[in-house]
């Protein structure tokens, strides 16, 4: 929903070939007031939003979160996504939403931060300069260089160089083996430090806990088994780590929106059988 006090500035692919090198499927800023709302049942593809004035609300891991100016959060595939303006408060923010090809490498990693702390000016500068090339004229040339700005800062968050080793390595590590009992204690045994400092390491580079990114990565894995196999739902909550398939329906519906049954039916799509 957009508010008649809410105004975007928005670049879309078939307004921009040189955004599809990168699928991206569309860009924009926003200044946004209440209203101002959009919910998406089931994101079909990595979605940064970095604000830069004001606050809005985001939905992240099954909760609302303020987004002020200063962060900026990374929503991956297969989530419900919404975000919403404040009552009373501008939210100023630029956005980037990526398509997913089946072949593509995704943007984000196991790694990838949910919501921290980024210039989303810069972002904000670049989407805009896109803008105004597309309806200038459209230099091909040009078109070029805003876009891989824009890319470039999405890349800068969702795969920061700030990352310690030890982080990125452990939730490589985590994701290959999502069926093992991961427990804190043995999460830092992996990462070479006590539970505590993993605990700060996590929240300071991925703005949630060890145990919450754990879930987090169970829950992505099995939408996707959802939405690309016939696989049964008990053998999907095995798969990534749940022994009792209705703790597993139960965190699903917390950090997805549906039990896994009714994902699968919403997510619109057909498998083979």
């Amino acid at each position: 929903m957009v508010g008649p006090d809410t105004r975007e500035w928005i670049v879309r692919s078939h307004d921009c070939a040189a955004l599809g090198l990168h699928h991206i499927a569309h860009v924009g800023v926003a200044d946004a007031a209440a209203p101002y709302r959009m919910v998406r049942t089931n994101l079909r593809g990595t979605y940064l939003l970095a604000c830069f004035g004001g606050e809005g609300r985001i939905l992240l891991d099954g909760r609302w979160q303020v987004c002020r100016a200063g962060m900026a959060c990374l929503a991956p595939t297969h989530v419900p996504h919404a975000f919403h303006a404040v009552p009373g408060k501008r939210w100023n923010f630029a956005w980037v939403r990526y398509e997913q090809p089946p072949d593509q490498k995704p943007v984000i990693n196991s790694a990838s931060p949910v919501m921290t702390r980024f210039d989303g000016q810069a972002l904000a500068s670049a989407v805009t300069g896109l803008w105004h090339e597309v309806g200038a004229g459209s230099d091909p040339a040009a078109l070029h260089h805003w876009v891989e700005l824009v890319h470039g800062y999405v890349q800068r968050f969702a795969q920061p160089w700030t990352v310690e080793d030890r982080l990125w390595k452990l939730w490589d590590k985590v994701a290959a083996k999502l069926e093992d009992g991961w427990t804190l204690d043995r999460l830092a045994k992996e990462a070479h430090c006590s539970s505590e400092h993993l605990r700060r390491l996590c929240r300071r580079s991925m703005g949630r806990s060890p145990m919450q990114q754990i879930t987090y990565l169970r829950m992505q894995r099995a939408a996707g088994m959802l939405t690309s196999t016939n696989d049964k739902i008990e053998s999907i909550a095995h798969a990534v780590g749940y022994q009792n398939p209705f703790v597993f329906s139960t965190t699903f519906k917390k950090w997805i929106g549906w039990r896994p049954s009714e994902y699968r039916i919403h997510s619109g799509v057909r498998l083979k059988g």
